[in-house]
């Protein structure tokens, strides 16, 4: 018997759905009132039975009383719509301070690794609002690390930016701008407003927590200077040496106090080679180049929040002009892993097959599952810009995705399991089978199959035995299994409904589908069982399929060929 909760929940519903279309339709109703009935512990036939009672005494009403009783229920229907709308609504792109076809803004990746899903936000935020303000996008590559960045990353950068679909008007990067940020950084020392420091990096560390002055603040102007050419002409052959900002040691914003701006690094430099020794940090170099590379308006992560005063101090005190910053929230994918130092421990143990593994969410990994740019897009500008930070499902993407490759991908069959079924009635002939049903520029594959028999799923010939199946192309058959084989016999007229399997011609070829998982467990560890395989085999028509094509495997899901020598595919979704 239903509690007086679900009563009235299955009578609103029902009011509802009669407001909306007329009359109620206990199907609806049903769907909205099913998981509370779980929940109150009621049958299924019992729920059926109070609906098909509430929604007969409804459609009985008049449309007065239908209004009147409706009316009860009217604004909280109002309130869950409205709510629904502002949810699926499109966030207002707005930067403040932008002016239309004066705005210029930069993504700046860092070549240290291979992008992921959450450099994907920012990427597409700023070509938004290049296109809103009819302005410009440029690429700017952070490379003043010499340790950690690689050709092979600018490389893979590029690929997946060319893939992505997003075009810059200008490409520069910060090792190329190394020389004038020299000659800036010889200004500040002569000014007062830089030191160089032989403090170790714990004493520095120390004093900056301290708010306190090192030794070396008070260095004089030239003293300083002589070190700093000292190291640019290798003279100075020691590396205790940083040059640092002279900021404000008794700041609450500890990244004011008196932050490194250059560092010694005797490694070779993927573009520069062995030419400098001393580099910038990132926060020295990016505002120069945003400043004299023309940027107006910098989008930057909220964790550089604290950092935005000091961008803003570094400018003032060179003299050069101060773009606009907008903070933007990071964007993560709930439960994966994106850590460079990570994934690249993983890939030298052979845990993973590279930065392109199925089970992550880096841009090549997600091309090679058959992901499409345009979902990658609508999926990371869905809360446009905010500061507040979010995480969001993997299945979210996919879904996304899946609406965008369901009209254009190719049905397949697909049999795991496989067993021979038997026609009695001789051989079958001819068979033409749609690759999509309502996309009939796709065509057909068509197969003629020589013998009397077939190749389906061996669950599917059990569960149907004696019982009438159709095979798509072939007919309604119905089955029957005798001492041990299965064999099937075709029906001129089907009886009601039948339902569908799948089948196979015998020149079929083995595949196997890789189902990628959540590579690291909830401790952040790798787990060995977060990738499964499945195997089967696979109709002819696949083999006619280029790498990279989605197609959708029936009664399975979405998957994309990743090879076919020998064929295996990488499931998407189902």
């Amino acid at each position: 018997m239903a509690s007086d909760e679900l009563r009235e929940l299955i009578r609103k519903h029902a009011l509802k759905n009669a407001m909306d279309y007329g009359k109620a339709d206990p199907s609806i109703v049903l769907n909205k009132t099913i998981a509370a009935a779980k929940k109150d512990g009621m049958a299924i036939p019992h729920l059926r039975e109070e609906i098909e009672r509430v929604v007969k005494e409804v459609n009985l009403m008049g449309k007065d009383e239908l209004e009147k009783s409706y009316g009860a229920y009217s604004a909280e229907f109002e309130s869950a719509d409205k709510e629904k709308k502002e949810k699926s609504a499109k966030p207002r792109m707005v930067l403040e301070g932008a002016a239309e076809g004066d705005f210029a803004t930069r993504f700046p990746p860092e070549p240290n690794g291979y992008m992921h899903i959450g450099h994907a936000k920012p990427l597409f935020l700023e070509a938004a609002f290049r296109d809103i303000y009819r302005g410009k996008l440029f690429l700017y590559f952070d490379d003043t690390n010499p340790k950690k960045e690689k050709q092979e990353y600018v490389d893979a950068i590029k690929k997946d930016l060319e893939w992505l679909g997003v075009e810059f008007d200008k490409e520069y990067y910060a090792s190329d701008s190394v020389p004038k940020t020299y000659e800036l950084c010889r200004k500040l020392i002569r000014e007062g407003n830089a030191y160089a420091c032989s403090c170790s990096a714990e004493e520095i560390k120390r004093l900056r927590f301290e708010g306190k002055a090192c030794v070396h603040r008070d260095r004089p102007a030239g003293e300083s200077l002589e070190i700093f050419e000292g190291i640019l002409s290798n003279s100075y052959t020691k590396d205790d040496v940083v040059i640092r900002f002279r900021g404000d040691m008794g700041a609450d914003n500890t990244t004011l106090r008196d932050p490194n701006i250059f560092r010694i690094v005797r490694e070779k430099h993927y573009r520069q080679g062995d030419k400098y020794v001393l580099w910038p940090t990132y926060s020295f170099n990016t505002p120069i180049n945003d400043s004299l590379n023309g940027v107006t308006d910098v989008i930057r992560s909220k964790e550089y929040e604290l950092g935005d005063e000091l961008y803003r101090m570094v400018l003032k005190a060179l003299g050069l002009r101060t773009p606009r910053l907008h903070l933007e929230s990071r964007f993560n994918i709930e439960g994966n892993v994106t850590s460079k130092r990570k994934l690249v421990e993983w890939i030298s143990k052979g845990l993973i097959t590279g930065f392109d593994d199925p089970r992550l969410v880096t841009i090549s990994a997600l091309r090679r599952r058959g992901i499409v740019p345009a979902a990658i897009r609508e999926f990371v500008l869905r809360q446009g810009m905010s500061k507040v930070d979010s995480t969001m499902r993997l299945s979210m993407l996919l879904d996304e995705n899946k609406k965008l490759v369901d009209e254009k991908a190719k049905r397949l069959f697909f049999v795991t399991e496989p067993v021979e079924l038997n026609f009695r009635d001789g051989s079958i002939g001819s068979v033409s089978i749609p690759l999509h049903p309502s996309n009939a520029s796709l065509g057909s594959r068509d197969y003629y199959i020589k013998g009397s028999h077939v190749i389906v799923n061996s669950e599917d010939a059990e569960n149907y035995s004696e019982k009438e199946v159709r095979l798509k192309g072939i007919g309604v058959v119905r089955l029957e299994k005798k001492d041990g084989v299965y064999y099937a016999e075709r029906v001129a007229g089907a009886k009601g409904y039948v339902n569908t399997i799948q089948w196979i011609p015998e020149d079929s070829q083995d595949a196997t589908v890789i189902i990628p998982g959540n590579p690291a467990n909830p401790d952040g560890e790798f787990d060995p069982e977060s990738m499964k395989e499945i195997t089967g085999r696979i109709e002819p028509y696949a083999s006619k399929l280029d790498k990279g094509e989605v197609v959708q495997l029936e009664r399975f899901g979405f998957a994309t060929i990743d090879g076919k020598d020998p064929m295996h595919l990488i499931f998407m979704t189902k």
